[in-house]
């Protein structure tokens, strides 16, 4: 069935104070079998592009008893390239069908001439970028019509013509452009390590109101003669030191929307719904000491 020809008869729903996870094909079925006790589910906003097929008649169906973030991962915001239009018409496309409460992409850039590089590359962080940012952002949201959120991401090199701070780049453009924020802990924390700085500064540098929604992932940990560098790979448990990284940003933001990550390797679904509990219990500490 071609996406266009069914109406949207869900109405919004607002993204709970609570813990997802990211709805991947592999756990499809027992996502439809078990409806895990999730708050939410996010999905690449990608992988639904397409006109039928299995993935967009299982987001129906799943999208009938959970709220939705779409997340997407190849808009290249931060590139020179033009935006493509395609994509976003595909974008609004996929909104107009699922309403989703939450719509997000990311602080970097993948694209250079027309050519994709399969990753997300860091900007640097200057006035000129910031400003092509606003710009850029602006665009996508009047598209759109709906504020999108912006996730920071991880980085393995810095740029020596930065002249701001990652956390600073951040919260300027939320604030000049309109967006909300995707605060990934994970991503501060793989950052902090392979370039040196204080990740309680970055947090405590983001205003609460912007941030939206967080992202809680794994990391991996490759050595070399000289150190090591973290690299953010989305397949492995949540690390003991963003959880308790998480739960200083909970101190500080409130509790927020939390979403587990896990790309590749993926484990049982029940490994996920587990790592979803143990963010929901940090939330429920961090409503108890709100009240």
């Amino acid at each position: 069935m071609h996406a266009k020809s069914v109406p949207s008869r869900l109405g919004p729903r607002s993204i709970p104070v609570r813990a997802g996870i990211g709805l991947r094909a592999e756990h499809y079925d027992a996502v439809l079998e078990t409806r895990p006790p999730v708050g939410w589910l996010e999905v690449h906003s990608e992988n639904y592009f397409g006109a039928g097929g299995k993935p967009l008649a299982v987001l129906e169906q799943v999208r009938a008893h959970y709220p939705l973030s779409l997340h997407g991962v190849g808009l290249s915001l931060g590139s020179t390239d033009p935006l493509d239009a395609s994509h976003l018409a595909k974008l609004k496309q996929l909104i107009r069908r699922f309403e989703p409460a939450l719509v997000s992409e990311h602080l970097s850039w993948g694209s250079v001439g027309g050519r994709f590089l399969n990753d997300l590359l860091p900007l640097p962080y200057t006035e000129e970028a910031l400003q092509h940012l606003i710009m850029r952002v602006s665009q996508v949201q009047d598209v759109l019509d709906r504020q999108i959120l912006i996730e920071n991401i991880s980085s393995y090199l810095e740029y020596a013509d930065s002249s701001l701070t990652e956390w600073d780049f951040l919260a300027q453009l939320a604030q000049r452009a309109g967006c909300g924020v995707l605060l990934d802990v994970n991503n501060i924390y793989v950052s902090a390590c392979n370039h040196g700085f204080d990740p309680h500064v970055y947090l405590r540098a983001i205003p609460h109101h912007m941030v939206q929604e967080i992202h809680l992932a794994g990391f991996t940990v490759n050595r070399f003669e000289d150190g090591e560098i973290l690299i953010d790979t989305h397949n492995q448990p949540v690390h003991p030191a963003v959880w308790a990284l998480y739960c200083q940003a909970i101190q500080h933001l409130g509790p927020i929307p939390t979403l587990i990550e896990w790309d590749s390797d993926l484990p049982e679904l029940a490994v996920l719904v587990g790592e979803a509990q143990q963010a929901d219990a940090i939330l429920e500490d961090g409503h108890a000491r709100a009240a």
